[in-house]
């Protein structure tokens, strides 16, 4: 297998972080995505290789994956494009990553394991802050008390989302949250329950979320019954409430229309300096269901910041063929102590 990796979706705000950290260790990746005028200044600028090509023509995409090893796919809302890519990639016989945090899209690469296995090929979404950080506190939780029957995960992230983020956002702002309950993915109301957690840096209110790791911890640990909350200020808890009775209005044309206008007229993302200064924490408790609990904090840098970090060393381990084939999370191919691998992540048994 030839080690080439193509970044597709090049032109978006976390595959520039990526690109940057590629091309300062010398690496020559392909940038591709399906908008000539957007990939190819950026190909020409950088001295890279650029392919231009959709996901909706499966012969294009075969002619896009000729000669790659490894796809960065960094093309959202990945519930539109991650099974095009996917497939793909098993067709062609290359590793397959993504940056989602959609649970629907890890619930998705969890049924193409055995066709992914066959074609010698890894399926790994969620290759940055959601859920390499999350899944490997998980894990190391579960190694912690192999017979956990609940895990209850809760994360703060310091800085605002990139517009890819804020656009994934809007566009499930309607859905409502989920939990796992007896191993079964279960839809509750957005901000279903609300508390007051310590991530690491000091009490926070924080609610409920649809957060990746719903879906993955399961896979990685077995554990039947998941719950993550987020870190949010009184007035985002107050729209997630306001969804729960006027969704089919936040997700009507006209107001996706508007919301995502405004998410455009925002800064692509973080700054450098902003990302510099950023950290993330997250926390995680377990339980036996016998009155036994143990907790973990984990800190790391800025979550953009982590996604290039992780994202692109996962790459590179695909590409010089260190992965096992199949649908795989980050810890249970690297292990649960992989997230402390990267500089400013630091974890701490409560």
């Amino acid at each position: 297998m030839p080690s080439t990796i193509l970044i597709y979706g090049a032109n978006g705000y976390t595959a520039e972080l990526i690109l940057r950290l590629a091309k300062a260790e010398g690496a020559q990746p392909i940038v591709a995505g399906r908008t000539e005028s957007k990939i190819k200044p950026i190909a020409e600028a950088q001295g890279l290789e650029c392919r231009v090509f959709a996901l909706d023509d499966p012969a294009e995409v075969d002619a896009g994956l000729n000669d790659v090893a490894v796809v960065l796919h960094c093309a959202g809302p990945f519930s539109r494009t991650a099974d095009a890519m996917a497939e793909g990639c098993i067709r062609n016989g290359c590793h397959y990553l993504d940056i989602t945090g959609e649970i629907e899209v890890f619930e998705l690469m969890a049924t193409k394991d055995k066709a992914a296995e066959g074609a010698n090929v890894m399926l790994m979404p969620g290759t940055g802050f959601d859920v390499v950080p999350s899944d490997c506190l998980a894990a190391h939780l579960k190694r912690r008390m192999p017979e956990a029957q609940s895990l209850t995960m809760a994360f703060q992230g310091v800085g605002q989302p990139s517009r890819g983020t804020a656009t994934t956002m809007m566009e499930g702002i309607g859905n409502g949250g989920m939990i796992r309950k007896n191993r079964i993915l279960a839809t509750v109301p957005s901000a279903w329950k609300v508390d007051t957690i310590d991530c690491g840096n000091g009490p926070v209110e924080c609610m409920t979320i649809p957060w990746g790791d719903v879906s993955t911890a399961y896979h990685s640990t077995g554990i039947p019954n998941i719950i993550v909350y987020m870190a949010a200020p009184q007035q985002l808890q107050k729209m997630a409430k306001f969804s729960r009775y006027f969704g089919w209005l936040l997700m009507s044309g006209p107001v996706q229309k508007y919301l995502k206008k405004k998410v455009q007229s925002q800064p692509a993302g973080p700054t450098d300096d902003e990302r510099a200064s950023g950290a993330s924490y997250l926390w995680g408790k377990v339980e036996d269901g016998k009155g036994d609990a143990m907790e973990s904090r984990l800190k790391t840098c800025e979550g953009y910041t982590l996604t290039a970090l992780s994202a692109w060393e996962i790459a590179k381990r695909a590409a010089d063929g260190q992965v096992p084939s199949g649908f795989q999370t980050p810890s249970k191919a690297f292990g649960p102590d992989f997230i402390l691998e990267f500089e400013g992540s630091e974890r701490v048994d409560i």
